[in-house]
């Protein structure tokens, strides 16, 4: 998808680049990808990111069962935008952070797919293509640097920046769940008018997350406050170890009164994104009933 309208500072205008997608041979009719790629919009001027990258070039490779493709050595992070197709005005939109355990991003699965979905709710996708592997205070720079960009930008796309959530797979979810916790106190200092916007989500989505329980209490990087926006939390019972995550996590935003929602679903298995052929198949609608109910959709 080509905006041809876009317009960005000096400093982004030479990034642009363009992701090619193809559907997955394992993958269910009933997920759809976008039929062109997005918006690639890198998220620092160049010499200005804090923190590091990686010493190694960046990798993508495509398992050939599956289809899941997998990004990693990620040193130059970027969103790809992709806008809600027929859109009158300003829609809502979701930053997308897919999982891989902070060691690679699964960035069809839990990435572009999701992206596609939440376009025929006529919400505008963002796939986060954050510091990878093992870099997670990077990884929460980014996601915060995001958030702060799309705002800054938010009238040249198309968004209602009082709509902007998040939804993180996995490893991915630990990092919406880390952003709704700490986003009072900035991972980096400001480098430009877009770090003075605002980096709280308006609502997140946490889907089979990890790292999220520490031995029946929450993680210690997660503080919950009234302030944490509304969350909905999806787990699978028989994704046994990140069910724990997601139960102590849900257990920990009802204490706080946080607004929000747990869904708990027999089967699924972890990874699957919108692929699912057991239970968990139901999350996306169930999940597109909650925005309703929440206000992010009308």
């Amino acid at each position: 998808m080509l905006i041809r309208s876009l317009t960005l500072s000096l400093i982004l205008a030479p990034f642009f680049q363009a992701m090619a997608q193809s559907p997955s041979p394992t993958q269910p009719s009933a997920v759809k990808t976008s039929s062109a790629p997005g918006i690639i919009v890198p998220l620092w001027p160049e010499g200005k990111m804090p923190g590091h990258g990686c010493k190694e070039p960046e990798t993508h490779t495509q398992g050939s069962a599956e289809g899941v493709l997998r990004i990693t050595y990620v040193s130059q992070p970027t969103m790809e935008i992709f806008k809600a197709p027929g859109a009158a005005g300003p829609v809502p939109a979701v930053i997308i952070c897919p999982g891989g355990g902070y060691g690679l991003l699964a960035y069809n699965i839990e990435g572009t797919e999701a992206a596609a979905w939440l376009n025929t709710l006529g919400i505008t996708g963002i796939v986060l293509k954050y510091r990878v592997p093992n870099n997670r205070v990077g990884a929460l720079q980014d996601i915060e640097r995001a958030m702060r960009l799309v705002r800054r930008h938010a009238d040249e796309w198309g968004i209602q920046p009082d709509k902007l959530g998040v939804v993180g797979f996995s490893a991915g979810g630990h990092l919406v769940a880390r952003l709704s916790s700490t986003f009072q106190k900035p991972a980096y200092p400001p480098i430009d008018e877009a770090d003075q916007q605002g980096c709280r989500p308006d609502f997140a989505m946490v889907v089979y997350a990890g790292y999220l329980d520490d031995h029946g209490k929450l993680a210690k990087d997660i503080t919950i406050a009234p302030a944490t926006p509304a969350t909905l939390t999806v787990i699978v019972e028989d994704d046994l170890h990140h069910a724990v995550d997601g139960r102590t996590y849900a257990a920990a935003l009802k204490a706080a009164n946080v607004p929000s929602e747990f869904l708990s679903y027999p089967t699924g298995g972890h990874g699957s994104g919108l692929r699912s052929n057991g239970d968990l198949k139901a999350w996306p609608k169930d999940a597109a009933v909650w925005l309703r109910k929440t206000g992010v959709l009308k």
